[in-house]
């Protein structure tokens, strides 16, 4: 019996309580789901396979109290084929014990499944537009774009796996002042002269300069120093965000569309968001710029579009931006910005309302914090080629892309990272990514020698998987799916990585007690057999959630 039959079951014994109470004459008002009816595994396995609080949120409409409603469902979840014991405790919990070959029936349900174990149904049929990293092509990505590329791509894979059709974007900002900062700081290295005072620095400056000229088709020197510098912005951009691109697909992230930014105003994009808003009432000209009348959406102040020079706001990309993603039928999108942009959230949200559309669903925004690099205890010195920032080249290079991944999805995204690289180079427990890729190759080790041993799933007894290790193990692989759905309802990948970390630990505890292969002389047995079966379930349940995070699941360590 899985998490989701026991729900169901303890659902339709809620409801037939509500039919009797009704059924005698009381009023009764149940606003009740199946998905409000909740499991949690006891962190206390003498308290049974799962606990309930339900009666407790109950008791009130159905007139009684807590005990005596939990004792009711008690005895219809007793009756279930698949339930070995339920109690009542405290003010009103209900704890389920399953027979051990209900239990243990999962480790075939997951091995059967396969990569399918975890999905969902969460956002069948939701289009989700996920715009992530879009770091301006002035440079090599600085370790808060490494983090939401990570990020971002995990999220995206937790959303696919709950049925979301997801578009992985990245705003490609070929407009505006730090393009032209980047284009007279290229042109500037060229002519040997000294870096603008706003400009870029760092080594891979030159390397562009250099690249830029052997690149043009033609004699660089004999053109206008104003013709120059558009030669250096449009060459030595393509070049930036070419890099960009590749050491971002090295990192397993890459992106279904590259938008940029300059089609908003040469389309049109932007004239067709301020008439759309002029039509439902929230444009006003004022001094000869023309605003949007964003307090009227809880804003602290109305926002210029069009300057009284007639050169666009910044904002006026966001409207024109916003208003053609949901043209391209996208019913939620998801904007991950980094940790100085947490004044544009309320001027977005107002933006939306303004369209007519719900803040917080149409879009949602999400801010993450700094990432520090350290090693031995002190922040990693700058890159020579950036020379400002460390990049996602240093990360890389210091731990690999593995590593590197699951150090900046493991932690919650609003908050600052601190990585440890020395850490992270150790092949030990205290390293958690080798914690748990060393589990999955443990998995697939003990396969293999099972094999050798003659030990195949020919059986499958779960009655047999008896031991508190087994029970334990089986226990947190039960909670997969609902880990998976609740990464992808509150936006946060991280919780799949802990939870694979928990795995890792009840497996390993799990190996030192049970044996898959026999020792000496023992014939090989049904149990053998069957714990086979929970090898490669665990095994299973590990490369599904490292496939999540986009790190490799290797064989052998």
């Amino acid at each position: 019996m899985t998490p989701a039959e026991l729900s169901e079951s303890l659902f339709a014994l809620i409801q037939q309580l509500g039919d009797r109470r009704r059924q005698s004459g009381s009023e009764t008002v149940l606003d009740l789901t199946p998905s409000d009816v909740t499991l949690e595994r006891p962190r206390n396995r003498d308290h049974g396979d799962w606990s309930s609080s339900i009666a407790m949120k109950i008791a009130k409409p159905l007139g009684s109290t807590p005990r005596d409603i939990a004792a009711q469902l008690a005895e219809g979840l007793e009756a279930l084929p698949d339930v070995a014991s339920v109690e009542v405790a405290g003010p009103g919990f209900i704890n389920i014990r399953l027979e051990a070959a209900a239990a243990g029936a999962l480790a075939r349900t997951i091995v059967e499944a396969g990569p399918l174990y975890g999905t969902g149904h969460i956002y069948d049929g939701i289009r989700i537009n996920l715009e992530f990293v879009s770091a301006n092509p002035t440079g090599p990505i600085h370790m808060g774009g490494v983090r939401w590329a990570a990020v971002g791509d995990s999220l995206a894979r937790v959303l696919k796996a709950e049925g979301a059709d997801v578009t992985r974007e990245y705003y490609f900002n070929d407009h505006g002042s730090q393009i032209d900062r980047f284009a007279r700081s290229v042109l500037a290295a060229y002519l040997g002269e000294s870096t603008p005072e706003d400009g870029y620095g760092g080594a891979y400056i030159g390397d562009i300069a250099d690249q830029v000229v052997a690149k043009f088709d033609g004699e660089i020197g004999s053109l206008a120093r104003d013709e120059q510098q558009e030669v250096f912005r449009s060459i030595g951009v393509d070049l930036m965000f070419t890099e960009i691109k590749e050491k971002l697909h090295g990192f397993g992230v890459d992106f279904d569309v590259y938008f940029h930014e300059d089609s908003l105003h040469e389309s049109g994009a932007v004239n067709r968001a301020i008439e759309r808003l002029r039509e439902q009432g929230h444009i006003f000209e004022s001094d000869g710029a023309i605003w949007l009348r964003t307090t009227t959406f809880g804003d602290d102040r109305d926002r210029v579009i069009i300057r009284s020079n007639g050169e666009p706001a910044y904002i006026s990309g966001d409207l024109g931006y916003y208003l053609d993603k949901r043209e391209r039928g996208f019913d939620q999108n998801l904007i991950m910005l980094g940790a100085d942009h947490h004044g544009y959230v309320g001027r977005m949200m107002a933006m939306v309302e303004a369209f007519g559309d719900v803040p917080g669903v149409n879009l949602q925004i999400l801010i993450g914090q700094m990432v520090n690099l350290l090693k031995g205890g002190e922040p990693v010195r700058m890159s020579k080629r950036a020379g400002t920032i460390v990049t996602l080249d240093d990360l890389v290079d210091a731990v690999g892309v593995d590593a590197g991944r699951y150090s900046l999805v493991r932690s919650s995204s609003d908050s600052q990272l601190d990585i440890d690289l020395d850490l992270l180079g150790k092949r030990t427990n205290e390293n958690p990514v080798f914690y748990v890729q060393y589990a999955h190759a443990r998995t697939q080790s003990v396969a293999r020698n099972a094999v050798a041993a003659g030990v195949d799933r020919s059986a499958f007894a779960p009655e047999l998987l008896t031991h508190d290790s087994e029970s334990a193990l089986l226990g947190v692989l039960q909670e997969y799916p609902r880990v998976v759905a609740q990464a992808a309802e509150l936006r946060e990948p991280h919780r799949i990585a802990r939870y694979i970390e928990e795995v890792a630990g009840y497996y390993h505890r799990w190996y030192d007690n049970c044996r898959v292969i026999p020792l000496g002389d023992e014939p090989v047995s049904d149990l053998h057999r069957t714990r086979l079966w929970l090898n490669d379930a665990t095994g299973q349940v590990l490369r599904n959630g490292l496939g999540l995070l986009g790190v490799s699941a290797p064989e052998r360590m």
